[in-house]
């Protein structure tokens, strides 16, 4: 049985999510029951299996990006920052455009625009053809720069 299957069951008979369950399952096996449930709108199962996943497998990539994401649909942009740096470390060279892309807009949310630029600027070594990176570059080079020129006045 599967662990969407499982969940649905519980939640059929009333009961309280067991945690004992998720033991069985892989981290992949937990992301994609939450994607499942994002597509399907049914975002607090999605959180709570979220939550379950990370403190069960915490600093794995499955768990790091989808509870990375979760956290920018629940607008925690400061945990959204958190769990996408980790993944970044984790995954190193092999950091998907995606993540870098979904790094960004969390630092933006925070209202970390140089620290999103630093991040652009790292993806678009890695990818410097990708559209939403160099988009993000212009944006964000042009906004450091208006924040700097009223300090460089004085």
């Amino acid at each position: 049985m599967s662990l969407l299957q499982e969940l649905m069951n519980q939640a059929a008979r009333g009961e309280l999510i067991q945690p004992a369950i998720f033991s069985r399952f892989t981290p992949k096996d937990i992301r994609e029951a939450i994607q499942q449930l994002v597509a399907t709108e049914q975002l607090e199962l999605a959180y709570a299996l979220g939550d379950a996943g990370i403190s069960l497998y915490p600093g794995t990539e499955d768990m790091l990006a989808i509870n990375g994401l979760l956290s920018i649909i629940r607008q925690e942009w400061a945990q959204a920052v958190d769990l996408l740096s980790e993944l970044t470390q984790v995954q190193g060279d092999q950091t998907q455009p995606f993540t870098y892309v979904m790094l960004v807009r969390a630092l933006r949310c925070n209202l970390e625009p140089a620290r999103a630029l630093e991040v652009v600027k790292q993806g678009l070594q890695a990818y410097p053809n990708q559209v939403e990176l160099v988009a993000e570059s212009l944006v964000l080079n042009d906004y450091v720069d208006a924040m700097q020129a009223p300090q460089q006045a004085h």
